[in-house]
């Protein structure tokens, strides 16, 4: 079959597609039939050598895809034939097939196709535990999603939408701002133009989002931290560095910042998560966006477009 194979890690470039012996699934595991699969920020970082966590060479890309069940090994509850989403695999998932546990696929529901299913692991889990979990998200309130028009951002729309939540989101460029409005959010900034934080605290009387949902915490935090709400919640999503803040910012107002990193989620989290979400589904209320599809031989141009400017929804890798 065809992979990804990382074999040095650097570039896009280093993403070679190459024949690899078909997996097999053991006990407990099952053989998924990838249709298709979703590309995510921390891809490029791993395949960089960047990332907290380093990949043992040579490596397989990717987290989330979806497909049907080719093989069902021993106590699985899964049939042959099943549509499943999955969130990791036994050796990732840029691939025509992978072996995934069965702790770590979930029923894809008959009203999305394949693609919507590649956008939910790494995206959906994301927003609901930064949201709710680390974020204790509670209707009625303001939150300020940072790159609301990404997988993650789209996401965080939805799912504080559906909580009852005001939503201010930001997105780069007037055609951004448009995009969130399609999606429902009321207030829609550009995050590109002077003072769009000060437009911020305009929208909430001067006091400031109760929830701050940080997708670039290197650009943003200093701003977070001067707009916040007083006893405030900052979730930090995502860095591509350090930032110099100001903690009397925080201390004066009494703030929670808190970090989060999906790969710190435990099997009974990760359990409650993928029922609420299942609800979500089932309602109509949460519907994954797809913006920008590739070949799987040309996974290096979809880790060049997930970092560029302008994320619309979720880019996902067809093989």
């Amino acid at each position: 079959m065809k992979a990804i194979v990382v074999e040095k890690f650097g570039g896009p470039e280093v993403l070679k597609l190459k024949d690899v012996p078909e997996p097999k699934a053991g006990p407990g595991q099952i053989l998924v039939a990838l249709k298709a699969i979703g590309v995510n920020p921390v891809d490029t970082y791993i395949r960089a050598g960047t990332y907290t966590r380093k990949a043992e060479l040579p490596w397989t890309p990717g987290t989330d895809a979806a497909g049907f069940v080719e093989a069902a090994g021993a106590d699985s509850p899964f049939k042959v034939g099943e549509r499943v989403y999955v969130y990791g695999a036994v050796g990732g998932v840029y691939a025509e097939k992978a072996v995934v546990e069965s702790s770590r696929a979930f029923p894809l529901p008959d009203a999305l196709s394949f693609e919507q299913g590649a956008a939910i692991g790494v995206p959906y889990a994301t927003a609901h535990r930064a949201l709710f979990l680390s974020g204790g998200a509670r209707r009625g309130e303001t939150v300020l999603i940072h790159g609301a028009s990404g997988g993650v951002g789209v996401a965080a729309v939805q799912l504080a939408l559906s909580a009852g939540l005001i939503v201010i989101g930001t997105a780069g460029g007037d055609d951004g701002a448009a995009f969130l409005k399609s999606i429902g959010v009321s207030y829609a900034l550009d995050h590109r133009k002077p003072g769009y934080a000060e437009q911020v605290l305009k929208l909430t009387d001067s006091k400031g989002p109760s929830l701050i949902i940080e997708m670039l915490a290197n650009v943003n935090l200093a701003d977070d931290l001067r707009i916040a709400a007083k006893r405030g919640r900052i979730v930090i999503v995502g860095s591509r560095g350090p930032v110099p803040i100001d903690p009397r910012d925080a201390m004066t107002k009494d703030l929670t910042v808190r970090g989060m990193s999906l790969w710190n989620m435990t099997d009974a989290e990760r359990e409650h998560v993928h029922a609420d979400l299942a609800k979500g589904f089932a309602d109509g209320s949460l519907k994954p966006l797809i913006g920008a599809k590739f070949p799987l031989a040309e996974a290096a141009k979809a880790h060049a477009a997930i970092l560029a400017p302008g994320a619309r929804g979720k880019i996902v890798l067809i093989p």
